[in-house]
């Protein structure tokens, strides 16, 4: 995976500066101009299409794109993404029911809970590299499913249910479609932009420095632990805030969320959009949660159809949809 990553960011690009306004996020020309098409999909988008499909769309995207800032800035493959996730939706989800705090607060409460379990979780993974790595990211998120399988808070099977919507700031109330994809519109955006600075930041120079050459990022003084263990965390923060939007939006915290095969769906959306590049976590999100809904009524045969399309997208096209796109308009997306 950091192979591909590197040949992503290696292939020739002719980076121009990009607009005044989105300059202090390290955009170049072309990811501005992504970006404002972004936000003009973001903004036009309920009107058009259905608002729940679209905040289940910006929900996976954050998750894709937190899981992003892992494998395509550092090079770390995650196998156990869904604990964080699932954790996130179901901190939201019973601090909104049983403690009844405001939307906000519960997603904020469900980053935090996160960020801790990310915290422990990286501190024990990023001992290891490889295979290794990716084989106690999945061994640990086996440990978090049995627990909340078990745990009292969570209701076992059946989840946690009929989480309220609440009202905002406990002023404006959430219950209409439309208004809530206005809170989920605007975390999808704010964790989107913050990726983007931490990725063009001296920080995120670094991460890409120990993604394409550790022992030298070593050598050169760096405490490479502390820059993985923080990414890690990072990545966990977002990962979860997404997962606690969800469960707003859909009103349900379920064992889904933290099961194994979520951590698969977003390696698959990953390497679809484009590993290591900006947009292309959100591209591939928005294409494999329409490419579910619109085939629902197939059931189990989605799950055959999204292999095939991963097995396309390695044999076919590796850089991913966008960094096809990036190669063939020789810019950087």
């Amino acid at each position: 995976m950091a192979v591909q990553a590197s040949a992503i960011a290696a292939a020739p690009v002719h980076d121009a500066p990009g607009l005044p306004l989105l300059s202090g996020f390290g955009f170049n020309r072309a990811q501005s101009i992504a970006f404002l098409v972004l936000l003009a999909i973001v903004l036009a988008g309920p009107f058009f299409l259905y608002p729940v499909l679209l905040m289940n769309v910006l929900c996976f995207a954050l998750f894709a794109c937190a899981f992003n800032l892992l494998i395509g800035y550092v090079g770390l493959l995650s196998f156990g993404h869904a604990m964080f996730f699932g954790t996130g939706g179901y901190i939201a989800a019973h601090t909104a029911k049983v403690w009844g705090l405001t939307p906000e607060l519960a997603i904020l409460a469900g980053g935090v809970v996160g960020a801790a379990l990310g915290a422990v979780a990286g501190w024990i993974a990023i001992r290891r590299q490889g295979i290794y790595f990716a084989m106690i990211t999945l061994a640990l998120a086996q440990m978090v499913y049995f627990f909340y399988l078990q745990a009292p808070f969570t209701g076992g099977e059946d989840g946690i249910q009929r989480v309220p919507r609440g009202a905002l700031l406990g002023l404006i109330d959430l219950r209409a479609d439309m208004t809530l994809y206005w809170l989920v519109a605007v975390i999808f955006l704010a964790g989107f932009l913050f990726i983007s600075r931490i990725v063009h930041s001296p920080f995120g120079q670094v991460l890409k420095a120990i993604r394409e050459n550790e022992p030298r990022a070593v050598s050169l003084g760096y405490r490479v632990d502390d820059y993985k263990l923080l990414a890690f965390t990072l990545s966990a923060t977002l990962a979860a805030i997404a997962g606690g939007a969800k469960a707003i939006v859909f009103g349900i915290a379920t064992l889904t969320d933290v099961y194994w095969t979520m951590s698969g769906e977003v390696v698959l959306m990953t390497l679809l959009g484009g590993l290591g590049t900006m947009f292309g976590p959100v591209v591939g999100a928005a294409v494999i949660i329409v490419m579910q809904n619109m085939l629902a009524e197939l059931g189990a045969w989605v799950t055959v159809i999204q292999g095939a399309i991963f097995v396309a997208c390695v044999l076919a096209f590796r850089a991913g949809i966008m960094g096809e796109l990036g190669r063939a308009l020789k810019v950087r997306l």
